[in-house]
């Protein structure tokens, strides 16, 4: 016992205060290497992120115009003012209206149809894993390639109209009508779903079995378990979905240019980059028009931060809002 204890004081008491010096020497030497290994993302961060977003307040405040040799002065809000009463203020104000269509419509419908299909996936036990990845397939097609898909399916004299005429049914100008242009954006969206119904897939996966089992002991049938332990049980991730959909809906561009561009090129039924009747003018059309065409770089920051802003409000106003409806485990 005494030869224990000795050659535990003798490990112990002299190499204590070595321990701390190396532990001291390392916590010392610690940060130095994080932050060298961090180094790479810091300053791409910095050169291709933050100092953008800065510079785009900036030119929001000034008259600066690419490729104009005046000089930079500072106007205030003139630049928001114009907005509203300048001449890009009509484009302004219908980019308005189809970006909150987008918002108000686009978003609820493929939340739901994402939802929908994950339950019905989940239900197939055997071959769900073949279901999920043949309808994840369309998420893994570049945008401008869907778009150019669903241009041809969708021509006037396409596939799907000549389906339709068999049928008797006359098929409309999918993307020559401005009463269907956004309609169909939504439609292409929800065949690009893959991403959102995996992630509903597998929350639904993970919600405890016990829970629907004591469900159907208390007589609740499919719809009324759906509806009181499925939806319950995934509202975090149906939160954060909406709220990456709203975003990136705020931030709606490709699918939009590339069908407006191929009409122009091609269809022959408008001569903006709006679309037929700029039903497909959406907010960041209005700064790629701006900024990269009329070369009005101050009028397309001053647009960029009111995008910024306003997708900063609505999802703090969803925030704030679901406090109430949001069902996290393991809290009373």
């Amino acid at each position: 016992m005494s030869s224990v204890q000795t050659a535990v004081d003798f490990s112990g008491t002299p190499d204590a205060p070595r321990r701390n010096r190396r532990r001291h020497s390392i916590s010392k030497t610690r940060w130095p290497v994080v932050l060298g290994f961090m180094s790479p993302f810091i300053v791409g961060f910095c050169l291709f992120t933050l100092y953008p977003v800065v510079m785009v307040f900036y030119y929001s405040f000034t008259n600066f115009k690419q490729g104009s040799l005046r000089p930079v002065h500072f106007v205030g809000f003139q630049n928001y003012l114009d907005l509203l009463n300048g001449p890009a203020a009509q484009t302004f104000g219908i980019s308005i209206q189809n970006t909150l269509w987008m918002v108000i419509v686009l978003v609820p419908v493929e939340t739901i149809w994402a939802i929908l299909l994950a339950a019905l996936i989940n239900a197939f036990k055997r071959s769900a894993n073949v279901y999920r990845t043949i309808l994840y397939l369309p998420a893994m097609a570049p945008v401008v390639a869907a778009a150019l898909s669903w241009i041809v399916m969708l021509n006037p004299t396409g596939p799907v109209n000549q389906l339709l005429s068999k049928l008797g049914i006359e098929g409309p100008l999918w993307f020559g009508d401005p009463a269907w242009t956004k309609p169909t954006l939504t439609l292409m969206a929800m065949w690009m779903i893959g991403n959102m119904m995996v992630i509903f897939s597998a929350a639904m996966l993970d919600v405890p079995r016990s829970l629907y089992e004591a469900a159907e002991i208390d007589g609740a049938g499919p719809i009324r378990r759906f509806f009181s332990v499925t939806i319950p049980n995934i509202s975090p991730v149906i939160f954060f979905s909406v709220i990456t959909e709203v975003i990136f809906t705020f931030q709606y561009f490709t699918q939009a240019f590339v069908i407006a561009t191929a009409n122009k090129a091609n269809l022959q039924t408008q001569t903006t980059l709006g679309g037929p009747s700029n039903s497909l003018f959406f907010f960041t059309t209005g700064i790629y028009q701006e900024g990269l065409q009329f070369f009005a770089t101050q009028t397309a920051s001053a647009m960029a931060v009111v995008m910024f802003l306003a997708t900063l409000v609505v999802t703090a106003i969803f925030v704030r809002v679901s406090r109430s409806m949001i069902y996290y485990q393991g809290e009373n």
